[in-house]
């Protein structure tokens, strides 16, 4: 690891420079040295360093000067070389513009060697990140492919993009967009592409948690806190100590636990159910929605404040209708997978089944895709391509049924029926007109899933009769 990364120390103090060799070396790094800016210069044009940590006043050229030689474009020098300067006393000054011009970062002198070995680490793995990145972007000009993500549409080309640049920092980010859209590959491809890849990604639910259990899951307990904790238990915030969270279905969470979320948001320590003393966390929050976050916040089912604090930025992910030139790619992507996953030798989609996929709208999104590959996949013999055969039975049928139903219909509701009625009608007659596609008919209903289940489980527990 360290031992393959390259430091150029430059430093015009003779004891200084050998002390801060000796030292860097002892921690793995391959290092030289240079006394002044012009034998630094030409140091780093031989030697191409990955770090260079440089004294700012220095005879001939001091450290300001070659941090914008070494930053100019014409240099040859590696565009993901970090700069770190050391300043003296009553020189922060000279340390801000350092930064300004692209320093990675500034330590006084003396220097601490704790301090400096956090930054020197620090500065390995964000160079490690943007090495990956450029292999990614690679990839992704050549392929379409980014992390999991697959598409070579504008609105997905887009969305490669600002993905490429908010992965390396430690930003909060709102994932929005319908059920099955990918907005969990969105959170894991900015946690594999950020400097926290190699610690936890872990993905919460919120809406698959029980009310009274979920402040236990996001946050932990002490044993004894409540009725049935027998043992101390640490939260998703701990479980993902030092990589990234991914609160899935932001919008189920109660307000109460929005409230202490923020708290751990803003102040970066939690205290674990039925503890007396705070911990930090150091955690990457990433949040996911199939709610529109604005109708969330004006309906009371996501606070304002939180949802500000989270949504520092905001990437929506279209529905795969809006996108559909994705389809084939993704669903090649799909297949390669699959193949692997069953060991299976299907040679390619062939056109009959094209056609019906690009002629559909996928109420389920990427999901249904998936799965749609995965049972083609196992019924497809090996050596042959997947065709029209190989869909479900009535592909694309509730398609025309639920656009017929919704579009043109008129759900009447006889005069005295109760509220609860006309809503248990609306629910079930919905559900018919999408195929008892569940997620299509929240959508247009504009609820939940979680809301949509709920309801059908009060219809089967009390079995009342359809008012005609």
């Amino acid at each position: 690891m360290s031992n393959t990364v390259k430091v150029l120390i430059v430093e015009d103090e003779p004891h200084a420079l050998m002390g801060l060799a000796e030292l860097i070396s002892g921690w793995g790094y391959r290092t030289e040295t240079a006394s002044d800016g012009i034998q630094g210069w030409e140091k780093a044009l031989s030697w191409n360093p990955d770090i260079v940590v440089t004294d700012l006043k220095m005879p001939r050229l001091d450290g300001i000067g070659l941090l914008t030689k070494l930053a100019s474009e014409s240099s040859g020098i590696s565009a993901n070389l970090a700069v770190i300067v050391l300043t003296a006393m009553g020189s922060i000054e000279l340390a801000v513009d350092a930064m300004k011009l692209g320093a990675y970062d500034f330590l006084q002198k003396p220097v601490d060697a704790t301090r400096l070995r956090t930054i020197l680490g620090n500065a390995t793995r964000q160079r490690d990140t943007e090495i990956e990145l450029e292999v990614a972007r690679r990839r992704l000009r050549e392929t379409g492919v980014l992390g999991s993500l697959v598409g070579n549409s504008r609105p997905m080309r887009e969305i490669f993009g600002l993905i490429e640049q908010i992965a390396p920092s430690n930003v909060c980010v709102l994932i929005t967009g319908e059920s099955g859209t990918g907005k969990e590959l969105v959170a894991r491809t900015l946690h594999d592409l950020s400097p926290r890849k190699s610690r936890p990604f872990v993905a919460v639910n919120c809406a698959a948690i029980p009310e009274s259990l979920i402040e236990s899951e996001i946050f932990g307990h002490e044993k004894g806190a409540f009725t049935g904790a027998v043992e101390r238990r640490a939260g998703c915030f701990e479980l993902a100590s030092g990589g990234t969270l991914l609160l899935d279905e932001l919008g189920e969470m109660p307000i109460g636990t929005q409230a202490k979320l923020l708290r751990v948001l803003e102040e970066r320590k939690l205290r674990r159910l039925g503890a007396r003393t705070e911990q930090e966390v150091d955690v990457r929050v990433l949040a996911a929605t199939n709610r529109d976050p604005s109708q969330a916040v004006a309906h009371g089912h996501l606070r304002p404040d939180l949802f500000y604090r989270l949504s520092v930025f905001n990437i929506h992910m279209p529905p795969l209708r809006d996108h559909i030139e994705d389809v084939v790619p993704m669903a090649e992507a799909m297949l390669r997978e699959m193949n692997s996953k069953h060991s299976r030798k299907v040679s390619g989609i062939g056109s009959s089944m094209i056609d019906r996929m690009i002629a559909y709208d996928w109420p389920g999104n990427a999901r249904e895709l998936r799965n749609t590959v995965e049972r083609a996949v196992i019924l497809c013999p090996d050596g042959a391509p997947l065709d029209a055969g190989h869909l479900p039975p009535g592909f694309g049928k509730a398609q025309q049924l639920a656009s017929q139903s919704v579009d043109d219909s008129v759900v009447q509701v006889r005069v005295g029926s109760t509220v609860d009625e006309a809503e248990k009608l609306l629910i079930l007659r919905t559900l018919e007109a999408t195929g008892q596609n569940k997620t299509r008919a929240a959508e247009i209903l504009g609820v939940s899933l979680k809301t949509l289940h709920n309801k059908l489980k009060e219809y089967t527990r009390t079995r009342d009769e359809l008012p005609i």
